[in-house]
């Protein structure tokens, strides 16, 4: 089974992250930040990926350290429920529609991480949550999730839409690069031998 759990804890925030790659997309993610919860469940719900996230940080301060460190986390628990990556797609990409809002996903799965980000926001905020952060938490799952992901902003003039339709679409990317591919059984999707 490709599971993973993991806690990590620091000065700032305590995260415990448990995850499947082959669930059905159920979410439970409690960080104390209400719409990253939103966020994190449609990562779980549209890449198939059970995700359970219990979070505590120095919310009193303001949501960076929460949000960073979940990615952190949930990076590091992907890394070790993919193991070897033998027999995965390794790739993943979507371009996703949500209403206003429109989004593409381009990831590799390569041990090589690296963030190309463009997407922007027409304010500063949603809510109380800083948009700013939607780019932090990416940069963090890639960073420790060993991801090169690319995200780019094809439309959008909602700041709400424009944020989930980027985690949509990064999960409906994760979805399709962790799946099992048939005729990959058991091999290393490089001709490099590792990744």
């Amino acid at each position: 089974m490709r599971k993973a759990s993991l806690s990590r804890k620091t000065a700032e925030t305590g995260i415990e992250v448990e995850l499947n790659l082959d669930g059905s997309g159920r979410y439970d993610c409690r960080t104390g930040v209400g719409f990253f919860d939103h966020m994190l469940d449609q990562l779980a719900r549209h890449s198939m990926i059970d995700l359970k996230v219990r979070a505590s940080g120095d919310l009193h301060v303001d949501d960076h350290h929460t949000v960073e460190d979940t990615g952190i986390a949930i990076g590091q628990a992907l890394v070790r429920a993919l193991g070897d990556k033998k027999g995965i797609r390794r790739y993943g990409h979507f371009r996703l529609a949500m209403d206003d809002a429109q989004v593409a996903a381009a990831l590799d799965l390569s041990a090589r991480p690296y963030l190309v980000w463009n997407v922007d926001f027409p304010t500063a905020k949603i809510g109380t949550f800083d948009t700013e952060l939607v780019r932090e938490f990416f940069q963090a799952l890639a960073t420790h999730g060993g991801i090169t992901l690319h995200v780019d902003r094809i439309h959008g003039i909602n700041s709400h839409h424009i944020a989930e339709a980027t985690f949509k679409a990064v999960a409906r990317a994760l979805r399709e690069a962790v799946e099992p591919d048939p005729r990959m059984e058991g091999v290393l999707p490089s001709t490099k031998g590792a990744l």
